[in-house]
């Protein structure tokens, strides 16, 4: 029984943590209608990104393996698909290559969401 107190105060003190980052950064967590957020997370060898503006979204997957590369791209209006391709490289990338293919995209978003 002594160690559930404990647990507990941790789980408060992450509650407390994460409620200070919110205060602290709060464009972040309201985000207006025209304005992109992104989003980037590690996938294993390789990276996705989620971009969001009002109702667009533009995702890419860069899953490595070993043996290749597999490169999804989506980009969607709503509920409806506008891109929905994807691309199989016989090779794995370099992360180095993994980073550029990410940064290039979320580039390319950003252009393409400014001229609508």
């Amino acid at each position: 029984m002594e160690k559930t107190p404990k647990a507990l105060g941790i789980v408060l003190a992450q509650c407390l943590f994460v409620l200070s980052v919110g205060a602290a950064f709060p464009s972040a967590l309201q985000a207006g209608a025209d304005e992109l957020t992104i989003e980037i997370t590690k996938k294993g060898l390789g990276k996705e990104v989620l971009i969001t503006q009002g109702s667009r979204e533009w995702y890419m997957l860069v899953e490595v393996t070993p043996e290749n590369t597999v490169v999804v791209r989506q980009e969607k209006d709503h509920e409806k698909y506008l891109v929905d391709e994807s691309e199989t490289h016989d090779r794995p990338l370099a992360p180095v290559e993994v980073d550029g293919a990410i940064t290039d995209y979320v580039n390319s978003v950003k252009a393409r969401a400014q001229k609508k």
